[in-house]
C-alpha cells in the first residue's frame, strides 16, 4: 500500500513540475482539435488556468462532440423522410400547398429552412390545444391514456416517484393488460430521482422501459453535459403532447419552493403527431436498440413517403393549421430551434413576446433581438422572479440589461414559478416546447419545438401571456441601474461561466 501511495506521489510531483507544458498540450487539444464557439473555448482555457489538469477531466466529461455521429439516425426513416422533404420541397416552391393563414406564405422561406436543415416536414391538418396548468394537463393525459387502444409512447426529462407518476401508473398497467403497448424513456441525468426499483417493477408489468444516457456505475454520469431534455407523449399516432411539464409534484404546484407552477404545453391532433412519433422513435431506438420503424402500423400515413404532407383530418370544428415539429441537439450540424427563433425574429414588424426560465443567448440571438428593438419592434421578455438554477438565473438578469438598453421591455412572474419556454411574433406565428432561450438548449440538451403558422391558436398564447403580465413587475432602466453591487457581482461572474451553463 505504501508502495502505491509513494508511486502516486512521484507522478504527482512529476505533472507538477511540467505543469506548464502539460496545461499547453491539453490547451492545443481543446482549441485545435473539435470546433467550438470562440466563447466556450476561452472559458475553458480560463478554467484549465485556474484549475490544472482537472479543469480538462472536466472538459472531457462535459464535451464530447456529437456532431459527426450517426447514433441517431436510422435508414428506415431517412430515405423516407429525404423523400418527404424532396416532395414537399417541390409542392412548396409550386405553391400548391396552402396554409390556414393566407398571410403565412410570407412564411415560406422560415418553412423550407426548417425543412432543408432539421427534415421538419410542414403538416397542414392540425389542430392546437394549450394547456398551462399542470393538473389540468395530467388530467388530460391521463383521460386521453384511458382511451388508448394500440400504444403510449411516453418521454420526460424528469419523472419523479411521487403522486403525479404514481396517478398514471395504474392507468399504464391496465393497458398492458388490456394489449396496449407501453413505452416510458427518461433521461439519466433527469431520471435521477427515481428509484432503480420502481422501474423494475413496472417492466415486471409488462411496461418497456428506456433509459437515455444512462449513469456508469449506478451515479457517474459520463455525458451528464448533454440531457434528454424532450418531453413527448403520443397515443395511438393520433393524439400528441409537446412541452415544458415533466412529471412531479412541483409541475402540479404542490412544491413550496416554487409556489403556483406556469407552464405551457401543447395537444396536437393531425399530422404533427406523426412527427412527433418519429421523434420519440429515434430517440427510444439509440436508448433501447429496439427499431420501432420495422413496426408498421406505428407509422401507417408515413409509409409512401408522402403521407406527412396531407396525413388525416383535423379535430372536428376547428380550421387546418401548419405545423412543423423541429428537434435538435448536439448530434446535429445546425442549431436549428435556435435558427428558427432568429428567422423569426428577423421577421418580425410589430411584436415579439417571449417567455422563458432561462435566457442566456449567444450573440446571434441577442444581436436580433436588440436590432428588433431598436428598429421599433415591442419586444417583450417575461422570466421568473426566482431562480431555481442560481448561476443561470444571475445570467439571464445580465441579458436583461441588454435588452433593456435597446429599448426592449422586461417583466418578472410573480406569482411562482414560470417554466413557460416559447415565442409568439406579430400575432401569427409561435414556437412552443422544451426548448429554453439559452445556450445549453441550443447547442447541448436534445429539444424538440413544435413551429405554428396560424392567427388564431397564436393570439390564444399571447392572450396567456398578457394574462400574465398581471401577475408581473416590469424591469425598468431605472429598477435594474438600483442593482447593489453584490447583485452586480454574481451577474457578472454567471455572465462569464454563461458558455457552460
Amino acid at each position: 500500500m505504501s508502495e502505491l501511495i509513494n508511486g502516486i506521489g512521484t507522478v504527482w510531483a512529476w505533472m507538477m513540475e511540467h505543469l506548464l507544458y502539460i496545461n499547453l498540450l491539453l490547451s492545443v487539444i481543446i482549441v485545435f482539435f473539435q470546433r467550438r464557439d470562440p466563447k466556450a473555448v476561452w472559458t475553458w482555457l480560463l478554467a484549465l488556468y485556474f484549475i490544472p489538469i482537472f479543469g480538462f477531466v472536466f472538459y472531457l466529461l462535459l464535451c464530447q462532440d456529437f456532431h459527426k455521429s450517426k447514433m441517431f439516425k436510422v435508414k428506415e426513416v431517412e430515405d423516407r423522410l429525404r423523400y418527404s422533404v424532396k416532395t414537399q420541397e417541390e409542392v412548396i416552391r409550386n405553391y400548391a400547398m396552402t396554409l390556414s393563414d393566407p398571410l403565412s406564405r410570407d412564411y415560406e422561406d422560415l418553412v423550407l429552412y426548417n425543412l432543408e436543415t432539421s427534415g421538419a416536414v410542414l403538416t397542414v391538418d392540425n389542430s392546437v390545444e394549450i394547456l398551462t396548468d399542470g393538473v389540468e394537463k395530467f388530467a388530460d393525459l391521463r383521460e386521453e391514456m384511458k382511451k388508448a387502444r394500440h400504444y403510449i409512447h411516453i418521454q420526460y426529462y424528469i419523472i419523479k416517484n411521487d403522486e403525479v407518476f404514481n396517478s398514471m401508473v395504474p392507468i399504464l398497467i391496465d393497458k398492458v393488460r388490456e394489449g396496449v403497448e407501453v413505452r416510458i424513456l427518461y433521461d439519466g441525468m433527469g431520471g435521477r430521482f427515481m428509484p432503480k426499483r420502481r422501474w423494475e417493477e413496472l417492466k415486471k408489468e409488462g411496461i418497456k422501459v428506456g433509459e437515455f444516457f444512462p449513469a456508469f456505475l449506478g451515479r457517474l454520469h459520463l455525458r451528464m453535459n448533454y440531457r434528454n431534455h424532450r418531453k413527448i407523449v403520443v397515443i395511438d399516432g393520433s393524439v400528441g403532447y409537446v412541452g415544458g411539464f415533466n412529471v412531479g409534484k412541483e409541475y402540479i404546484s404542490k412544491d413550496p419552493k416554487f409556489g403556483y407552477w406556469r407552464d405551457t404545453h401543447l395537444k396536437l391532433y393531425g399530422g404533427s403527431v406523426l412527427s412527433l412519433q418519429i421523434r420519440f422513435a429515434l430517440d427510444w431506438n439509440y436508448a433501447t436498440k429496439e427499431n420501432l420503424f420495422k413496426k408498421a402500423a406505428y407509422f401507417d400515413s408515413f409509409r409512401d413517403g408522402i403521407g406527412m404532407i396531407y396525413p388525416e383530418h383535423p379535430k372536428p370544428g376547428r380550421d387546418p393549421i401548419g405545423v412543423q415539429i423541429i428537434a435538435s441537439g448536439p448530434d446535429a450540424a445546425n442549431r436549428q430551434i435556435r435558427n428558427n427563433y432568429l428567422q423569426l425574429f428577423h421577421k418580425a414588424r410589430k411584436h415579439i413576446y417571449i417567455q422563458t426560465p432561462y435566457f442566456v443567448p449567444d450573440d446571434a440571438i441577442l444581436s436580433a433581438l436588440r436590432i428588433a428593438a431598436e428598429s421599433g419592434v415591442d419586444v417583450r421578455l417575461m422570466i421568473p422572479c426566482k431562480p431555481d438554477h442560481p448561476f443561470v438565473y444571475w445570467a439571464t438578469y445580465s441579458y436583461v440589461g441588454d435588452l433593456l438598453a435597446a429599448g426592449a421591455r422586461c417583466y418578472t412572474y410573480e406569482n411562482g414559478f414560470l417554466h413557460a419556454k416559447g415565442v409568439m411574433v406579430d400575432s401569427r406565428v409561435s414556437c412552443y416546447g422544451t426548448a429554453n432561450m439559452d445556450i445549453r438548449s441550443f447547442e447541448l440538451n436534445f429539444e424538440v419545438n413544435a413551429t405554428i403558422y396560424d392567427e388564431e391558436t397564436t393570439e390564444r398564447l399571447e392572450q396567456f401571456f398578457i394574462d400574465d403580465l398581471m401577475h408581473c413587475n416590469e424591469v425598468t432602466k431605472e429598477l435594474y441601474a438600483q442593482r447593489s453591487l453584490w447583485i452586480r457581482m454574481k451577474e457578472q461572474c454567471s455572465r462569464l461561466l454563461s458558455p457552460l451553463l
